[in-house]
């Protein structure tokens, strides 16, 4: 059942980010902001990004790998999921839910002193909902991507914290 939900709603936002393509004044603001600096300016950034989504990814693999393996409420490579666009939207709460799982799990076993063990779920679920707006056309699409990315560095703040703290 889990599976349809995910392949329905990936196939959801596989239409939002479609729309620009066939009705160019649905554009979003990710396609907005793109436009404007121009391509070799768009190339940059989003090549920027993928190279920061690739080192955010190397540490919640670190985590996972450093929570004990019965604390794990994942696979520690189940994070590399985040590059399968446009399944990552949806996946991505399915990713920091895991994360964050395996944490509180190692706080309760001791192991772990952490006292803002669902900052990371919080400010986790915030980006990804952030990123589902930054879909949509125009402002809300802008503000949605500002908030997102806001949201995803104080995530990956807290991460690295917590790696820190397991290490």
């Amino acid at each position: 059942m889990l599976v349809w939900l995910k392949i329905f709603l990936s196939t959801l936002v596989a239409i939002a980010l479609a729309l620009p393509l066939f009705y160019p004044s649905m554009s979003s603001g990710f396609i907005q902001e793109m436009q404007a600096v121009g391509m070799y300016g768009a190339i940059a950034i989003v090549i920027g990004f993928l190279v920061l989504v690739f080192f955010y990814c190397k540490d919640l693999q670190k985590i996972l790998e450093l929570v004990k393996p019965e604390h794990r409420a994942a696979s520690p490579k189940s994070v590399w999921l985040m590059f399968l666009i446009p399944y990552n939207f949806v996946e991505d709460f399915f990713i920091v839910y895991h994360v964050s799982k395996s944490i509180e799990r190692e706080v309760a076993s001791g192991a772990l002193l952490l006292h803002s063990k669902y900052y990371g779920l919080v400010s986790g679920l915030g980006w990804c909902s952030a990123q589902i707006f930054s879909i949509f056309p125009g402002v809300l699409g802008q503000l949605g991507g500002a908030v997102a990315l806001v949201l995803w560095v104080l995530h990956w703040y807290f991460i690295r914290k917590v790696i820190r703290l397991l290490s």
